[in-house]
């Protein structure tokens, strides 16, 4: 129990010192694909990000699945002040899916399987008020999969291209995040 209270008293005190925003995607909202993060301050022009986005569509255009769940944690630095004007953020975190890549749209196959990315954001914060910002930025980096190719139409087993044992290993430089977050301190 004193392990808790302790907690709290260091959590609430930290917050309380620091300017935390909660955030949400309304670019990715557009496409049905939820991204929501928590932004908060770690010195004086540093910044810590979470946010997970995450794709439900069991399938896109019939047949083709589009689902992941992505988990960001980034460090920014922020070049004028903090939530205000330009920023750089490096960002390393895992990622789950089940989807057709780009170059399988046209065949009946698709990826089940993990990974983890590497990579950079580059953004600007525009104060709207005192409460509210708009967070517009793009990012992408290296990604690092690991899936089982199938079949999307029933047909059991893997697909003839996957001829690994376990999982097959695919790494890419990729652009995955972007959009524009709407952000309300806390």
């Amino acid at each position: 129990m004193k392990k808790i209270l302790l907690l709290a008293i260091i959590f609430i005190s930290i917050q309380s010192q620091s300017q935390t925003f909660i955030k949400f995607n309304g670019a990715t909202a557009l496409l049905a694909i939820p991204n929501v993060g928590v932004e908060t301050s770690i010195g004086e022009k540093t910044t810590f990000s979470f946010d997970v986005m995450a794709s439900f569509w069991k399938s896109f255009n019939g047949h083709n699945p589009m689902q992941f769940y992505t988990f960001t944690p980034e460090v920014r630095y922020h070049f004028k002040e903090k939530y205000d004007g330009f920023y750089v953020g490096a960002h390393a975190g895992p990622d789950i899916y089940k989807i057709q890549k780009w170059n399988y749209w046209d065949t009946n196959m698709y990826e089940d399987g993990f990974g983890y990315r590497l990579g950079v954001t580059v953004g600007y914060n525009i104060k709207l008020s005192d409460k509210f910002l708009l967070d517009i930025f793009a990012g992408g980096g290296w990604h690092q999969g690991f899936y089982k190719g199938h079949y999307n139409d029933g047909t059991p087993g893997r697909y003839p291209e996957d001829k690994a044992k376990d999982y097959n290993k695919s790494g890419e430089w990729l652009p995955y995040r972007g959009g524009v977050m709407i952000s309300y301190k806390l």
